[in-house]
């Protein structure tokens, strides 16, 4: 038997679980189990399989993922991708730059719910300040965010590529105001009051950039001071120096694709009291499956940057 940890990622062939398993595939430190094709929905194979490896990840629909998680009665552990339990107290939420605690709950927990691509940025660039104190946890936040069609899986992945150049560059939606991931940003970014989120979608496959605008009293240099302590040591969260640019080639949403780093930025005016705090990285490394690779590294004790990046 095999004394390398086994895992089994349960949605292998959808976007997430394929990015997974091209980072995992060339590892020796582990072994990568799958289910037989003509057994992929039979449950009595999936819950055997499912109960017999060391980590389970699973890359499936909430309703899905709740349904493999209920089979699970062994020590698998398990990292699940979909929104299900990103707000279950009983789930430790798989972003490790949350805090200083966030890693050794990473570690030792058996459940972890990865984090949702939208709300990390949301969280990196206003938790720090909030516990701060420079913003209050009331504060009206605006977050203005873009993601790749990747972001909106295989049947929007289909849709965009069929329509090449003719497909809209920039698409909004969550325009009802009840995006799945807003319960996730106002828990961990430790607000009192709900985000106006207003997500898009651009005519490119992968990356994104998110957007908060401040009014505040407080200078840019104060906050990217704050910014730049909070993640000092972080091997994947960095914050750019402080310098005025009326637009730069690295403000780019597809400028960190296939890795797993995250590039925070502040932009101020101090005479007017105007802020603008962005945070760029791509939605199926950091936002997805980087982020998933990452937590699974920090959980079997591997080291944590191991095969994060897609190369």
């Amino acid at each position: 038997m095999s004394s390398k940890p086994t895992i089994f990622i349960d949605g292998e062939a959808g976007t997430t679980g394929l990015q997974i398993r091209d980072r995992l595939k060339n590892r020796n430190d582990l072994e990568l189990v799958s289910i037989p094709h003509d057994k992929r929905k039979d449950m009595d194979a999936k819950r055997d399989l499912l109960n017999s490896v060391d980590v389970a990840i699973l890359c499936l629909p909430d309703d899905a993922a709740i349904e493999a998680v209920s089979l699970i009665t062994s020590k698998t552990r398990v990292i699940d991708a979909s929104t299900a339990f990103r707000v279950n107290p009983d789930w430790a939420y798989g972003f490790a730059e949350l805090d200083a605690k966030q890693h050794d709950k990473i570690a030792n927990a058996k459940f972890v719910s990865n984090p949702g691509c939208y709300p990390q940025g949301l969280i990196a660039l206003t938790k720090p300040l909030i516990g701060a104190g420079i913003l209050a946890a009331d504060y009206p936040f605006t977050y203005n965010a873009i993601s790749g069609y990747s972001g909106g899986g295989k049947k929007m992945i289909e849709d965009y590529v069929a329509q090449g150049k003719s497909a809209s560059p920039y698409m909004p939606y969550g325009l009802t105001f009840k995006h799945k991931h807003l319960a996730e940003m106002k828990l961990y970014a430790g607000l009192s009051r709900g985000v106006i989120f207003q997500p898009a979608v651009g005519n490119y496959a992968q990356g994104m950039m998110g957007c908060v605008p401040l009014f505040t009293k407080h200078s840019g240099a104060e906050i990217h001071s704050i910014l730049t302590n909070y993640f000092e040591g972080s091997r994947f969260i960095s914050v750019a120096p402080l310098e005025p640019h009326e637009r730069h080639v690295s403000l780019n949403p597809e400028a960190l694709n296939n890795t797993n780093n995250m590039h925070l930025h502040v932009f101020a005016n101090d005479t007017s009291g105007q802020v603008l705090l962005m945070a760029i990285y791509d939605n199926l490394g950091k936002g997805a499956s980087g982020a998933a690779v990452q937590n699974l590294n920090i959980m079997i004790g591997a080291d944590e940057a191991t095969s994060v990046d897609l190369v």
